[in-house]
């Protein structure tokens, strides 16, 4: 955290080009970038620092030579550069045209108070600015000492809040540096914290009622302060609203399509071949046999036998039109959003397809009873019976429709839900409601899919759709997506087309068990 806070000068002396004052106040409420502050006493410990003019770390006009630290404050006594800016800077400070003194601090810890004040408890001084109106009325040069050629003239400049400047001119001979003398702090009236390099004063104007307060004293009492802060809050957005910018976030707010692909996820995956639009696997159809044979007496003859599964590959594309002016002056979020909707439209369609080619496939189902936690553990014990002894594998997928899924986490037992219990003894798996994965009895892992109802599927996604699967028996291969764009048409616009290639392998039709309950 960087915050500033003003303070003021008490000399600058033009012949040895110094300037000297006040830097911290510790135990003394004063107000910083970031509102009210308090330093603690050590919280600040001297190093030298450049000196630059209003804050900006480009406009350096000196640096410090000297700084003290005692219980109470920390003065520090800068030199001032030999140059224009330099020259000028001093000037205005023995004129009292710029007066105050800013620190800039990197807050390393700190603590709130009750009433909003910021304790600073560890910081790092990094730099010291010369200011033209600090928030502290009173931090203002007190006290100049300035001399040329042979003679010293002595300035000295009392400020009060009820009387106007008292200015008084002596000139005598060269007299030693004044030591700098720190001036009363008076705290000013503080109502929001604002962000670091502050240096002007705040307004204590945030609703009409403080405005009306406002105006009044400086229009009836002439208050000079009020009149500074109606002068402020006349230039608000509701007198300039064209000048401020409407900015617009990065984040694109997308509740119309994802990535998810819940019927690819619970089947086994393979990379496509590189070459043809069919490929084959060899399925077995006969296997040797091995049989109990006496001494002596022949031995049955048998062979392996296999015929080749044929599996289509399918294409999936996508097109999208866009113009050579909205490439040309967007920004680089629309490329990225669009090639993001287009792969989840791709994704979308790719697992519609594949729960459709498994559907297909399928000759037997196994129903599930009652669309309750009793009939849906009897479902899914007997189908997974049914995909071993259809596939010899173990069924260890259940691919559900959204609204089973919300069947699954609402089974319990006399109200104790069962997939979202709290205590193990009564957990018969994990479902959620923020993740599309988890685990139901009888040991099947979960997976979710929007496609149920969708594409060639014949299900609907609104009823108990769900479907027992060993992975082993289906396959997804998908070939690497490709993003593929063409030239520019001659009526100025660009097509991008986005596509790749899939299949589904059903290796073993029966090695899934589709519910039939409506």
């Amino acid at each position: 955290m960087k915050l500033t806070t003003p303070m003021h000068i008490t000399a600058a002396d033009s012949d040895s080009r110094t300037i000297s004052g006040r830097i911290v106040a510790f135990n003394e409420q004063a107000n910083a970038s970031t509102g009210k502050v308090v330093f603690a006493r050590g919280s600040i410990q001297p190093q030298d620092v450049f000196l630059n003019l209003e804050h900006d770390n480009t406009r350096r006009i000196g640096k410090s030579i000297a700084m003290t630290v005692n219980d109470k404050e920390m003065t520090a006594t800068f030199k001032i550069a030999n140059t224009t800016a330099g020259t000028d800077a001093l000037t205005e400070a023995m004129e009292g045209l710029r007066d105050g003194f800013s620190i800039e601090l990197a807050v390393d810890n700190y603590e709130m108070q009750k009433d909003g004040t910021m304790k600073v408890l560890n910081g790092q001084l990094t730099a010291v600015a010369l200011v033209t109106e600090p928030a502290v009325r009173s931090a203002r040069v007190s006290e100049v000492a300035a001399s040329e050629d042979s003679e010293t003239e002595t300035v000295t400049d009392t400020t009060n809040q009820n009387e106007g400047d008292k200015v008084e001119n002596t000139t005598e001979q060269a007299a030693p540096a004044v030591e700098p003398v720190a001036a009363p702090e008076v705290t000013a009236p503080v109502q929001a914290s604002r962000p670091a390099y502050y240096t002007a004063p705040r307004s204590p104007i945030v609703d009409k009622v403080s405005y009306l307060e406002h105006y009044l004293r400086a229009s009836v009492l002439h208050d000079e302060d009020s009149r500074q802060y109606v002068k402020a809050a006349d230039n608000t957005t509701s007198t300039a609203p064209g000048m401020i910018p409407t900015p617009q976030s990065t984040q694109v707010i997308n509740a119309l399509a994802n990535a998810d692909r819940g019927c690819i996820d619970g089947i086994s995956r393979e990379t496509l071949v590189a070459e043809g639009m069919t490929f084959e696997l060899p399925r077995v159809t006969a296997v040797p046999s091995v049989d109990a044979i006496a001494e002596n007496a022949a031995i049955t003859e048998s062979s392996l036998s296999a015929t080749f599964l044929s599996v289509s590959v399918q294409p999936f594309k996508g097109r999208a039109i866009s113009t050579v002016e909205l490439i040309d002056r967007s920004r680089p979020e629309y490329l990225t959003a669009l090639l993001q909707n287009l792969e989840f439209a791709y994704a979308k369609e790719t697992d519609e397809y594949a729960l459709a080619a498994m559907q297909a496939a399928v000759t037997t189902v196994t129903a599930q009873s009652a669309n309750s936690a009793t009939g849906f553990l009897g479902y899914t014990s007997k189908a997974a019976a049914n995909v071993y002894g259809a596939s010899l594998g173990f069924a260890r997928s259940l691919i559900v429709s959204s609204t089973q899924w919300g069947n699954i986490m609402g089974y319990n037992d006399n109200g104790a839900p069962l997939y979202n219990a709290a205590q193990p003894s009564n957990a018969a798996g994990n479902v959620r409601g923020d993740s599309l994965r988890g685990v139901v009895s009888p040991g099947l892992n979960l997976y979710v899919s929007r496609s149920f109802g969708n594409a060639g599927t014949t299900t609907a996604d609104g009823d108990s759709s769900m479907v027992v699967v060993n992975p082993d028996s289906y396959t997804w291969y998908e070939s690497p997506r490709f993003t593929l764009r063409s030239n520019i048409n001659s009526d100025g616009t660009i097509d991008i087309l986005y596509y790749g290639y899939g299949a589904l392998a059903a290796k073993v039709p029966n090695g899934a068990q589709f519910n039939n309950l409506p």
